[in-house]
């Protein structure tokens, strides 16, 4: 028989998932009072941060579905904090508002405080190795 439980301990992507939920739970919790969830928070830096970036080319970026990019995007948009702009062939790109650049803004400090929560919380593993060794199992994936 299968030994599940090395399996469960071993696996890199159980981890990561677990990880995942429980990180974003962290960071959705210091984000509620910018009303804001952690993956628009990261929506709108990377459209602030490269924001002529198509959404094929933001998906892939961001390691996102595109159908999961466009529906955030769609929600963004609608809640007047990006909107669409002419670009150079088919693709359609984003840029931050006015509103957009606020919310985001505001939301850095919120940010901020939940990093600090969890780097604290990491005992004797160095941030920037934890970094680093996520880092790694992305490439490792692609």
């Amino acid at each position: 028989m299968t030994d599940l439980e090395a399996i469960g301990k071993a696996c890199f992507a159980l981890h990561a998932r677990m990880t995942a939920r429980l990180l974003s739970r962290v960071y959705d919790a210091a984000m509620r009072p910018a009303e804001l969830r952690l993956a628009q928070f990261g929506l709108l830096g990377a459209i602030a941060h490269g924001s002529s970036t198509s959404e094929t080319a933001l998906a892939e970026r961001l390691g996102l579905e595109r159908t999961t990019l466009v529906r955030n995007l769609k929600l963004l948009e609608e809640r007047g904090w990006i909107e669409p702009v002419a670009g150079d062939g088919r693709g359609v790109r984003h840029r931050l508002t006015e509103a957009g650049r606020e919310k985001l803004e505001s939301a850095v400090p919120l940010w901020e405080a939940a990093q600090r929560r969890i780097e604290e919380k990491l005992g004797e593993v160095e941030p920037e190795a934890a970094r680093l060794a996520l880092r790694a199992l992305r490439k490792a994936s692609r």
